[in-house]
């Protein structure tokens, strides 16, 4: 707040610094929320603005509308700096979504039988994060140097001769009564109100999988502002924020992880 005073001068009357940050709904939006709560208390004002698809947050970032946006992993930055040419850059680690293997038939990996129905996600970001995950779980084998970025032309060996069913990411919770395998997501199973199912993974994704983490995302002329830089660490270091993530997660740490603490 400024404050005009009869000499002419200004006085600073409330916080003088501002950042506004997008989101998407949901645990990500809560948990910067929460963090910009703490901030504003030590004087850094922080702006949210909700967004409800994923390309609008990197448009807005380019035009200078926001100052970061946090709703997107390395991955998926990656793709959408080739599409858009944006140019923008990560800030800072957040929040990493676990992924998990799911089965509605079997409770463990080695009862798939030979031919088993699995379902990976269709599109190029997380395909390749489903198919790493089939890797560690023994049932492919990817070319060489892939990493994330599998495709299913990438798969070099497959002993079981799994049948591998590309769907559309939000589908696949849908999906899980007609495979054998899924890949899931388990906040998707949290926000549609099946918390069980959520944490009964047969393989989950873990710390090793950071370049999936959430990013705060900037202008890669922005990238070493104090003030996203303090804004990142009070996220960080917030109990306040970790309180709001377990809870957003159902309390099962299995289904997320603070890369930033290792």
């Amino acid at each position: 707040m400024i404050r005009m005073l009869s000499l002419g001068l200004v006085l600073m009357t409330g916080p003088c610094f501002a950042l506004n940050i997008g989101v998407t709904p949901g645990a990500l939006a809560d948990s910067v929320e929460t963090a910009a709560r703490e901030a504003r208390a030590q004087g850094l004002n922080v702006t949210i603005t909700e967004f409800s698809d994923w390309t609008t947050p990197n448009v807005a970032l380019a035009n200078g509308d926001l100052d970061a946006n946090y709703f997107q992993h390395q991955a998926f930055l990656d793709n959408a700096n080739r599409e858009g040419g944006f140019g923008l850059v990560s800030a800072g680690i957040g929040l990493l979504p676990n992924i998990g293997l799911y089965s509605e038939k079997y409770s463990t990996i080695d009862e798939l039988p030979d031919g088993a129905r699995v379902a990976v996600a269709n599109d190029p970001v997380n395909q390749g994060r489903g198919l790493a995950l089939l890797q560690s779980a023994g049932l492919i084998t990817l070319r060489a140097g892939v990493g994330a970025n599998g495709t299913l032309d990438d798969i070099t060996e497959n002993p079981k001769h799994v049948q591998i069913i590309e769907i559309e990411g939000p589908q696949l919770v849908r999906a899980l009564s007609d495979v054998d395998l899924a890949q899931g997501y388990p906040a998707h199973f949290v926000n549609a109100g099946k918390p069980d199912i959520a944490g009964r993974a047969l393989l989950y994704s873990g710390a090793e999988d950071d370049y999936f983490a959430i990013r705060f995302v900037t202008r890669a002329d922005h990238r070493d502002d104090p003030d996203l830089l303090r804004f990142i660490r009070i996220y960080q270091t917030s109990e306040a924020v970790r309180e709001t993530i377990s809870a957003s997660y159902a309390r099962n740490p299995a289904l997320y992880t603070l890369p930033w603490l290792n």
